[in-house]
């Protein structure tokens, strides 16, 4: 089962690379700059980017630190990456391709793991995590960066359902205790979580995935009879676009 959800993913997102790399939601943010900010001084580091889509943070990595690996799934979207890498002289930044539950790379290898918009596609957070732990050295730090999930029954289901109606390699959108918890399980300690709010413009956002026209439908269907509290919440308009929550996390190996 996980195998054919990592080819479903790598389809879902092969198809799209170049979507990817041109998204205004992908290729600014203020995680962006906070992620700069962290890295400034971490000239000497070398950090893999997990997941790492189009590469935008691998890019903010490569302008502070000594190497920077950009590991994905999709080979499509990797040569995407080195391409553009190449062309901004980005020469010690390199590509691989694997899965994020198994990574190709020696204990203690990392002084810094990052991963932005690429965990909700992972089949078991869990494994990765624990994955993350074992790559990075002792001491090191790991930064995570995705959308996220309210506590509240009512508001989880409803993103997850948009999630997966607008993309069906989507797993789960966490919610913070969840995140809590999943990085205790790995051995991994929390130093520090922050949150900020997401603009989502419709029309982009399901063309950036060519959604298909039946789901796009069912979406602003969805959408239409959600309760008040729900349109509220996410700020819904009548367009479709909203607004999601997103997450920062920092943490560390001991």
């Amino acid at each position: 089962m996980a195998s054919r959800h990592h080819d479903h993913v790598d389809k879902q997102f092969g198809e799209q690379a170049g979507a990817y790399l041109t998204s205004a939601v992908h290729a600014s943010g203020r995680d962006l700059v906070k992620l700069s900010e962290r890295l400034y001084a971490a000239s000497d580091a070398r950090v893999l980017d997990l997941g790492c889509g189009a590469g935008h943070a691998s890019f903010i990595a490569a302008q502070h630190v000594k190497e920077v690996v950009a590991y994905d799934l999709s080979e499509k979207m990797l040569t995407v990456v080195a391409k553009t890498a190449e062309e901004r002289g980005y020469h010690h930044l390199t590509t691989r391709q694997g899965y994020a539950e198994k990574l190709p790379f020696a204990n203690d290898e990392f002084d810094i793991v990052i991963s932005r918009y690429s965990a909700h596609h992972w089949h078991d957070v869990g494994s990765a995590l624990r994955e993350v732990r074992r790559v990075l050295k002792p001491g090191g730090k790991a930064i995570f960066m995705d959308v996220n999930a309210p506590g509240n029954p009512v508001l989880d289901i409803w993103l997850q359902t948009v999630e997966a109606l607008r993309d069906t390699s989507h797993v789960r959108d966490y919610s913070p205790g969840e995140w809590l918890t999943l990085f205790t399980e790995s051995g991994l300690v929390i130093g520090s979580i922050s949150h900020d709010r997401l603009e989502l413009e419709f029309t982009s956002w399901v063309e950036r995935m060519r959604t298909p026209q039946v789901m796009v439908q069912a979406i602003r269907a969805y959408q239409h009879s959600a309760p008040y509290d729900v349109q509220r919440y996410y700020a819904l308009q009548p367009d479709g676009s909203f607004t999601t929550d997103i997450i920062f996390i920092e943490a560390s190996r001991p």
